[in-house]
């Protein structure tokens, strides 16, 4: 069937087009121009679908450059904290959930918010009152930490003599006493025993988060860990069944979780697992590289010690997961092997230590057309602002994080001092220096809803108000957010046939209710998606 939209405007993944229509057949864009052109006629048959945007936007579907489906699926069926607000609401939640699920060995989930503890931390004594005798792992927001209780504790054998990994840390009282939670590689301590999430578990997870993905408009993404990480299993095989069956609706490109205890002994093992990923709407092209933690914890690589609460130097500069040296090596290798590499990275040592590595690798190799991409980038050095159009690195960023929030404000800040913050989410002097944006949500670390993203990256506040713009001189405009959430991010997928509107590309289409250009900018994150199409077949809407 034909699908013809018209009476609203298109944003083709570059630019704006007020008052165009598009004409869709077999999956693909027939034509795309202004409403106003005498061509229409010839595609409007008694058979044709008219899908009346009432003044709304079209636009290409968004692509998530940086997620995690599974985890985020799992985390909605389990105990999930990530819209309860507050360490009383909290606790009641958890016992809510423990008490509905007797027949569960040990409490799951997530999502709980380090500003409602003091130091971003809650406690194993809190958890005790409200959940005595089953053992809990329950993961912070950004999932870099984990809530245990005393039970959980003593099941993992942690105590006061316990020695932190190299690659996280204990919470601890004075005395040495862990106090309930593990940040970073210290979570492993408990949550190697926790029970296997089942193969069917998994499917569920993924095909409730494509769900929900659709009704936000999006139509692909890179999973940004396919392989087993802290507490999870590998979510392949689920991803695996779906594209088999034909489940899979979006458009995904998975990154293989490159093994920070081991080295580049483990690549062949990549190339065998990339090759049997090869299905119309599942490949796997990329590593991904965690470099290190994140700035509340004290674990993001930091070129300069972090400050105390009292606004002295400390002498922690934060955590390299794998060694500088060994990083140029291994990405030069990956690249080398013709795999993409996606590099975590939030503080401005990690930054540079990623840059340095895909310099090196292209150096070494020559240019190519792998498309590596750096996320997170919290805090960029200025000296290196430049190096990513340089080397051709693309800026992979979580938007919605660049505001005045309590865990800004009272977790990071602080502990940055005035220099590093007006380094934060530098997205705007990326895109003056030319370098390609890509966007993403981290979900489940933050909400995956593209216009709440481009909301931030444009006003670099959120829609409610509630504090000042943060770094305003850092907002892009509102074409090249978009662009970075479509173009952008279809660019760092390969999808090269979608994320633009123009005859040829695939009709991988989203619908806004309203359309954003004509629009305060204060207001771009009140549009809702009204129906999402994947290949001309629509996957959300009525």
């Amino acid at each position: 069937m034909d699908t013809f939209f018209t009476n609203g405007s298109v944003f083709d993944g570059h630019a704006h087009h007020p008052d165009w229509s598009i004409a869709v057949r077999s999956g693909r864009i027939l034509s795309a121009g202004p409403t106003v052109s005498n061509v229409w006629a010839a595609f409007r048959g008694p058979d044709t679908e008219v899908v009346d945007l009432d003044g709304g936007l079209l636009l290409p579907g968004f692509v998530d450059a940086h997620v995690h489906p599974v985890q985020g699926g799992l985390e909605r069926a389990r105990c999930d904290l990530s819209h309860i607000s507050g360490r009383e609401a909290t606790l009641r939640t958890i016992a809510a959930y423990a008490e509905a699920h007797p027949e569960l060995d040990w409490i799951l989930g997530g999502g709980w918010h380090q500003p409602d503890y003091p130091g971003g931390a809650p406690t194993a004594a809190d958890l005790d009152a409200v959940l005595p005798d089953r053992p809990a792992f329950l993961a912070n927001a950004d999932h870099h930490g984990a809530w245990v209780n005393s039970r959980a504790l003593s099941l993992a054998g942690i105590d006061s003599r316990t020695p932190d990994p190299s690659d996280g840390r204990i919470e601890r009282a004075p005395d040495g006493t862990p106090t309930g939670t593990l940040h970073e590689g210290a979570m492993d301590l408990v949550g190697r025993l926790v029970p296997p999430t089942t193969h069917e578990e998994q499917v569920a997870a993924l095909l409730d988060a494509q769900a929900y993905l659709h009704s936000l408009g999006i139509t692909g993404w890179q999973d940004a860990i396919l392989g087993d990480y802290a507490n999870l299993s590998d979510s392949t095989p689920a991803y695996v069944e779906l594209a088999r069956d034909g489940r899979l609706t979006a458009r995904v490109n998975g990154a293989f979780w490159w093994r920070r205890d081991l080295g580049a002994e483990q690549i062949p093992a990549l190339l065998e697992r990339r090759a049997a990923l090869q299905f119309p709407r599942l490949q796997a092209r990329s590593v991904k590289i965690m470099q290190d933690g994140v700035a509340e914890n004290f674990t993001a690589g930091m070129l300069d010690p972090y400050y105390d609460g009292c606004g002295c130097r400390t002498t922690n500069t934060g955590l390299s997961f794998v060694d500088p040296e060994a990083l140029r090596d291994h990405v030069t290798a990956l690249d080398a092997a013709g795999f993409q590499v996606h590099v975590h990275a939030i503080g401005d040592r990690a930054v540079r230590e990623a840059l340095d590595a895909f310099e090196k690798a292209r150096s070494a190799n020559g240019e190519s057309d792998r498309r590596h991409h750096i996320a997170h980038l919290q805090i960029i050095h200025p000296d290196d602002i430049a190096r990513f159009a340089e080397l051709g690195v693309a800026a992979n960023m979580q938007a919605l994080w660049a505001v005045y929030e309590p865990q800004m404000n009272e977790l990071t800040i602080p502990f940055l001092g005035p220099e590093r913050t007006g380094w934060q989410y530098p997205f705007g002097d990326l895109a003056r220096s030319g370098a390609r944006l890509a966007a993403g949500s981290d979900w489940p670390v933050s909400s995956p809803d593209p216009l709440a993203a481009v909301q931030v990256a444009v006003n670099r506040q959120t829609g409610d108000g509630e504090y000042e713009p943060f770094l305003p001189e850092q907002a892009l405009d509102l074409a090249t957010a978009l662009a970075a959430y479509t173009s952008g991010s279809a660019w760092v997928n390969h999808a090269d046939e979608t994320g633009r509107i123009a005859p040829g590309m695939l009709a991988d289409l989203a619908v806004l209710d309203r359309d954003p250009f004509t629009r305060p900018l204060d207001e771009i994150g009140a549009a809702r998606v009204v129906a999402t199409y994947v290949e001309g077949e629509r996957v959300f809407g009525a």
